[in-house]
């Protein structure tokens, strides 16, 4: 039987001996039958919170020229301001407008790894524009590290590995990431019917925290039957995607679910999201975790509920062999996601992409032709990304 809500799961619980252990049956539940849940009572101060959402917001409404003095393709990071459609999932317009941040680092070295210009300094907004932004940015992104590295213990518990079990897979001063995102309504699109906020697709690290800054509906999760689960915002808690990552190291055990979001209804107003995500390693390989045969055996006995039902056929992002390591996939898979820095610090990488993409997409087009027109609710193939948003 496929899951038809998202689970909720109180964090507190996790903090008391004698309430742990339903906790973490309940997360188990959730990360191998639905690898979508919400969580409550996470200790982030929820007057951060308020601020989060109240400067997310005022971002947008700066002035055009403002936004663009810290424009995404003024540098090889891939941190900074995205106009409207200017980042495709699926070969598709994704309609949404975002910035870009990440925890403090410095610029890499002339002798590090191409990759290492994901790791970089932020391009922060004009500070007499929109006074502590920066301030109240970078405290929400320490504590949400310091949360999703709580979390992540938890998830190696409830399928029965040590706390620390990925330990070894996290950096000292470890990068984690965050957008700002809006997504205007239909009507200030333009658009009649419906319209792609950012097309199916799975995350890729080890886990996302989304904080749905607006009371819109649009987020949806694709369960094993292929129909699409609503995930509506609830005051107080954050959305924890389960990513490709996590479910790379546990060789399968953790589920990591198919979601997308649909542009706000028309005259409904904008939907603004703020997801968190939580890094790894870029110099990580997925291919060095000892996963035991009890811990593998909780993913083949769901298999065998199902009847051996894949939940989709979304491209998985860490293939063995493919690359050597984390920080090349990512590279490659931001790229993927926008062009345009491509086109302007990584012009070699994108010709070959280009290429590898024409050819997918001839596949794509004729797999869509041969589709019956009842095929519209079932999981459908995509390109993956490195980091996505919500």
């Amino acid at each position: 039987m496929s899951f038809t809500s998202i689970p909720i799961l109180d964090l507190s619980l996790a903090r008391d001996p004698a309430t742990k252990p339903q906790l973490l049956a309940d997360l188990r539940h959730a990360l191998l039958e639905v690898g979508f849940l919400y969580i409550k009572n996470t200790g982030v101060p929820a007057d951060l919170v308020d601020d989060v959402v109240r400067l997310g917001k005022a971002f947008f409404e700066l002035p055009e020229d403002k936004k663009l003095e810290i424009e995404m393709k003024n540098a090889p990071s891939f941190l900074g301001y995205n106009k409207l459609g200017m980042e495709i999932t699926r070969f598709k317009t994704d309609w949404r407008e975002q910035i870009d941040l990440s925890t403090p680092h410095e610029l890499p070295g002339p002798n590090d790894p191409l990759y290492r210009n994901l790791l970089a300094p932020n391009q922060w907004p004009d500070a007499e524009a929109l006074p502590k932004f920066r301030e109240v940015y970078e405290e929400y992104m320490a504590r949400m590290g310091d949360m999703s590295m709580e979390f992540t213990g938890l998830i190696a518990e409830a399928i029965g590995l040590p706390a620390d079990a990925f330990a070894q897979f996290f950096d000292e001063a470890q990068q984690h990431k965050l957008k700002i995102v809006k997504y205007p309504d239909l009507e200030e699109l333009g658009v009649e019917g419906e319209a792609q906020g950012v097309g199916p697709h799975k995350d890729s690290m080890l886990t996302s925290y989304l904080l749905q800054a607006s009371h819109h509906r649009g987020l949806q999760v694709q369960n094993a039957d292929g129909q699409w689960i609503d995930c509506p915002p609830m005051d107080g808690t954050f959305v924890v995607a389960i990513g490709q990552g996590m479910e790379a190291l546990t060789q399968g055990v953790c589920q990591s679910t198919t979601h997308r979001v649909q542009s706000p209804a028309r005259g409904s107003g904008a939907r603004y999201s703020i997801p968190f995500f939580q890094g790894v390693s870029y110099d990580a390989t997925f291919e060095s975790m000892d996963v035991p045969e009890s811990v593998k055996k909780l993913r083949a006995d769901i298999l065998a509920k199902r009847g051996g039902q894949r939940l989709d056929d979304i491209e998985f992002t860490f293939i063995k062999g493919m690359w050597s390591r984390l920080g090349e996939a990512t590279l490659m898979n931001r790229i993927k996601s926008h062009p345009d820095v491509g086109e302007r610090w990584y012009p070699d990488l994108l010709e070959k992409i280009r290429k590898d993409q024409a050819e997918e997409a001839a596949k794509f087009a004729a797999k869509e032709a041969a589709a019956p027109s009842s095929s519209s609710n079932l999981p459908t193939v995509q390109q993956p990304h490195s980091i996505q948003a919500h």
